[in-house]
């Protein structure tokens, strides 16, 4: 395994049971935590099978399952998958769960299923987006479709210190994957701990053209301009939307993706 990827898993593991207890609250208020972007791109996606990709603890995959999908999930640290099962077996919910590198589990993997599911902050810690497009496509049943809703990388440019103060300053490439080692890791529903992870910065076009090249049809592409979390000094514009007011309607933060087999 790629020794960026086996410092992601570690670091990742730290955060679990913050992720767990967290998102467990959130469904003590609230039956279905998804994004309403999402809930209104995907559709009607009853007696669909459908498989989670990176999937945390397990959070948007038990809300997918409350809108009638038969779930599985994947992600590559054990104790995201320990906690994601304790989280369905709270809510008494059934699913699947793998643990796997996504770089390796395609080759492996030989299930297919009608719909391949991505949600926020996901994709910038994958190094290789042509191996992970041939992976959606190996997952992908005739006619089925992987649906992509994600932090836009324009908004990942910026300077995240200086969000609080209403201030963007370019501090990451937009391009070249620029790779970006991190000593702390947590934050939007974690306690922010020690340990090394790796994430790659991506382009919009990256995105696209390795689905593209993978064999899949883009039947959408569309840009948000409200963020999935509070940056900082953000305001809460609809439940789960945040926006900075001096910005609204001003610069994209988030995105999503629709491509067919």
């Amino acid at each position: 395994m790629n020794p960026y990827i086996l410092a992601n898993k570690a670091a990742w593991n730290l955060l679990a049971k913050d992720h767990y207890l967290e998102f467990k609250r959130r469904y003590s208020l609230k039956d279905n935590l998804l994004s309403p972007d999402i809930i209104k791109e995907l559709g009607d996606i009853r007696g669909q099978s459908l498989i989670h990709l990176q999937c945390n603890t397990g959070s948007d995959t038990l809300s997918l399952s409350r809108l009638g999908a038969t779930v599985s999930a994947v992600d590559l640290a054990p104790d995201n998958l320990i906690y994601a099962k304790k989280l369905f077996d709270d809510f008494k919910t059934s699913g699947t769960f793998y643990e796997a590198d996504l770089m390796e589990f395609g080759d492996t993997h030989s299930q297919k299923y009608d719909i391949v599911f991505t949600s926020e902050g996901a994709i910038g810690w994958l190094p290789d987006f042509n191996k992970w497009a041939q992976t959606i496509k190996k997952l992908l049943k005739p006619g089925g479709f992987f649906y992509l809703y994600e932090i836009h990388p324009f908004f990942l440019m910026f300077d995240e210190d200086a969000f609080p103060n209403q201030e963007l300053n370019i501090k990451y490439p937009y391009f070249g994957r620029q790779m970006d080692r991190s000593e702390t890791i947590g934050g939007y529903a974690a306690q922010t701990r020690q340990g090394v992870s790796y994430y790659w910065m991506y382009s919009i076009s990256e995105v696209v053209n390795a689905l593209i090249n993978a064999g899949l049809k883009i039947e959408f592409i569309n840009e948000f301009d409200h963020l999935c979390y509070n940056a900082g000094n953000m305001i809460e514009t609809k439940p789960g939307e945040y926006q900075f007011q001096k910005w609204i309607g001003k610069m994209p933060l988030m995105f999503s993706i629709k491509a067919t087999l």
